[in-house]
């Protein structure tokens, strides 16, 4: 049973490093056409991230079909090992019982060259979900 959190919600539990997660990838840049492989720019922080972490939904309680149709136009959805995350030195937390943020991310502005090499290993991680 999970714990009631200072504000009454229930906390929820760590997820575990068996979990995948799904990244939509907004934008066609995202994807290389040529190879079909992930390009690190689905993993910079945006501006709207930046104090969150880098938004991800949870393969468990969302299919890669219900995390495309949260938005307006979605490409494809890359999934992630939570385990492989966290080798990186980064962590997932979930925030409610579908979605999660990739937290530890230095934002581009601050660190350059240690987001372009994240954002690169996540990439390389990645598995892309093609959309029917």
């Amino acid at each position: 049973m999970n714990e009631q959190s200072a504000y009454g919600k229930p906390k929820l539990e760590p997820l575990p490093c068996s979990a995948i997660v799904y990244r939509a990838l907004l934008k066609k840049r995202w994807i290389n056409e040529d190879t079909g492989i992930v390009e690190a720019g689905a993993y910079f922080l945006r501006e709207k991230e930046k104090d969150r972490g880098l938004s991800v939904n949870i393969a468990a309680s969302c299919s890669p079909q219900q995390c495309a149709q949260k938005f307006d136009k979605c490409f494809a959805v890359a999934s992630l090992h939570v385990g492989r995350i966290r080798e990186l030195g980064l962590d997932v937390i979930a925030d409610k019982y579908d979605h999660a943020y990739i937290k530890g991310l230095p934002y581009k502005e601050d660190n350059l060259a240690e987001t372009e090499r994240l954002a690169g290993l996540l990439a390389k991680q990645s598995r892309i979900i093609w959309l029917l």
